[in-house]
Order: C-alpha cells, then sequence, then structure tokens
C-alpha cells in the first residue's frame, strides 16, 4: 500500500481501544494518541505502543458533522500529528468519558467522569449548558440554518481556540469537534424530502431485496460472479424506477413528482450499489457509490497530487 483514505464519515464512533489500534498504526511508537482528563479525574494518556506498519505514505481522512467519538479520536491524532489531511466538515464533537455504575435492581447509571483531548490539547465534547438538553440535540440541526454545512466562510472562532499541531506547527481549532483542513460543503442538490422519507421507512432496501430475490438467477447467468461487468453494465431501469414508486405509494408514501425527479439520480445510484452489495459484497456497494461522494472525489484529486497535499499539511485551509 502506498496511500490510505480512511472513510469516517457518518461514523459514530465505537470502542476506545480499536481507536487506538487504528492510530497507532499510523504513528511513530510513543506518540500520544488522545489524553483523558476531568474535575475530579487526573489526566490519562493513550500512547502508540508500538511504531505503525504505515507511517510514511500519504493519509486522508474523510469525516462529516456524524463522525463522532472514537472517530474524531483517531482523526484528531492524525491531524495534530501532521500525519494526513483531514476532509469534510466539523465532526460532532462527543468526547466524554462515562463511567457505568450499576444498581441493586439491575439498573445502571452511565456516570460523565472526564473528556477527551487530541494531543495538542484540544477537547473533543463540543460545549454544551448543564440541563440544556435540547439545544444540544439540536446542534447539527443549527449548523445547518446557520450556513456552516453549506460554507466554510459561516464558521467563526475565536482565537481562544487555536492550537498548534506538534509537528509543523499548523493551527487547528478546539471547540468541539475536528475542524477539517479542507472544507467541503454539503451535497443539498440531490438530497429531497421525498428521499429522505424513502430512506427512513425502508423502502429502497425492501425494494431491492425484493428485486433480487426475484432475479437472483437471472443476474447470476448475466454476470456471473464478475464484478467489473456489472459495476460497468448494469444500471437501475426506469421500470424498476416505477416499481420503487409503487412500493412507495402502498407503503403511504405519496410521490412528490419533482422531488422524485430530482433526487432520481441519487437514488437510481443507490438502487445499483444495493443490488451490488446483495449479489457481491460491500466492497461493491461503495465502488458504485463513492464515485457519487464530493469528499471522496476530492480525496481522490488531492491524494494523487503530491503539491496540494503537502500544501494542505503546510497550513489549514
Amino acid at each position: 500500500m502506498k496511500n490510505l483514505i480512511i472513510d469516517l464519515q457518518g461514523n459514530g464512533g465505537g470502542y476506545l481501544n480499536a481507536a487506538i489500534d487504528v492510530a497507532q498504526e499510523l504513528l511513530a511508537k510513543n506518540r500520544i494518541i488522545t489524553y483523558t482528563e476531568g474535575r475530579r479525574s487526573p489526566r490519562t494518556d493513550y500512547n502508540a505502543a508500538l511504531s505503525g506498519k504505515f507511517t510514511e505514505g500519504k493519509v486522508i481522512v474523510l469525516v462529516d458533522e456524524y463522525s463522532a467519538s472514537a472517530s474524531e479520536i483517531v482523526s484528531g491524532a492524525i491531524q495534530d500529528w501532521d500525519r494526513g489531511v483531514i476532509i469534510g466538515r466539523r465532526t460532532y464533537g462527543k468526547g466524554l468519558v462515562q463511567r457505568p455504575i450499576p444498581l441493586a435492581d439491575g439498573s445502571m447509571i452511565r456516570l460523565t467522569v472526564a473528556r477527551y483531548y487530541t494531543p495538542s490539547g484540544r477537547c473533543i465534547q463540543k460545549p454544551y449548558e448543564k440541563g440544556d438538553a435540547q439545544s444540544y440535540f439540536k446542534d447539527i440541526t443549527d449548523r445547518y440554518n446557520n450556513g456552516e454545512l453549506n460554507h466554510a466562510d459561516s464558521i467563526h472562532l475565536p482565537d481562544s481556540l487555536k492550537y498548534k499541531t506538534m509537528v509543523n506547527k499548523r493551527t487547528v481549532y478546539g471547540g468541539g469537534g475536528i475542524m477539517p483542513d479542507y472544507f467541503i460543503p454539503l451535497d443539498t442538490n440531490r438530497i429531497t424530502d421525498y428521499h429522505r422519507e424513502l430512506i427512513a421507512k425502508g423502502i429502497l432496501n425492501q425494494f431491492t431485496l425484493q428485486y433480487v430475490d426475484e432475479n437472483r438467477k437471472e443476474l447470476t447467468a448475466a454476470y456471473q460472479n464478475d464484478k467489473a461487468e456489472f459495476l460497468n453494465h448494469f444500471t437501475a431501469t426506469d421500470a424498476m424506477w416505477d416499481e420503487l414508486i409503487a412500493l412507495a405509494e402502498k407503503e403511504k408514501i405519496a410521490c412528490n413528482e419533482e422531488q422524485a425527479l430530482q433526487s432520481k439520480p441519487l437514488i437510481k445510484a443507490q438502487l445499483k450499489a444495493l443490488v451490488a452489495r446483495d449479489i457481491f459484497d460491500m466492497t461493491a456497494y461503495y465502488q458504485v457509490m463513492n464515485p457519487l461522494n464530493d469528499t471522496y472525489t476530492k480525496a481522490m484529486e488531492i491524494i494523487n497530487d503530491s503539491r496540494q497535499y503537502n500544501e494542505l499539511l503546510k497550513t489549514t485551509k
């Protein structure tokens, strides 16, 4: 492997040890990956236990507003050590350490005891006011309404939140979440309320399962386990589109013609991707969908352009 793109878009995180295992494969031995600290919890550092197997090649990490927790630990460590370029939009900002306390009745309290920090000292957790849960959970909506998801110029952070990376001394920002080195606006051209409703009610998955079950023999015969042949020649037909619309109406989702036409190219691509996943594997799904992802296509451009890649590691855009 020469270069690596890590796609953490929409990745809500997971176990701390998994984040440590990923990050330490990209960093030199003993480099700090993250640390925790709380009002009554002393600082605890988590360092790379050994020198990673991929410490030289280019690295790009893709993130968005739903990348959270362990995803932010990985992307924060890579950014702070100038090990790679972060592309996308500011991450969610979830960096609380919670201690489970079992109770006698079998229930459990999860008590927040500390917060996660990046190597440069940035707090991953976004700010919140005690007791104001409504504002906390509306944060993503507020970002959209304030224009932050569409325009980098709409992001205003005070100088007090400036930090420096560990090697190149680039300026990076705290204040919750990981700010990308290269901003990609949210693509709103293909997403509509009609499309969201199809996704939310599982219509695309339901239709694809039915379609593959009814046509598995024909699909197997046509592509004979040849993924490349499928990717190059299979398309979601207008007949499939009509059947999808009919299924949605059967499930009480009225067709908004204007929105349906706006989202049609994306929906048909998703149908192809879901069929590919069913008859091949998850890799085939992403081979269909990645070229439609603006963050991915920009990452491919940058990782193949050494001048642009190196420039981003010198100064934060």
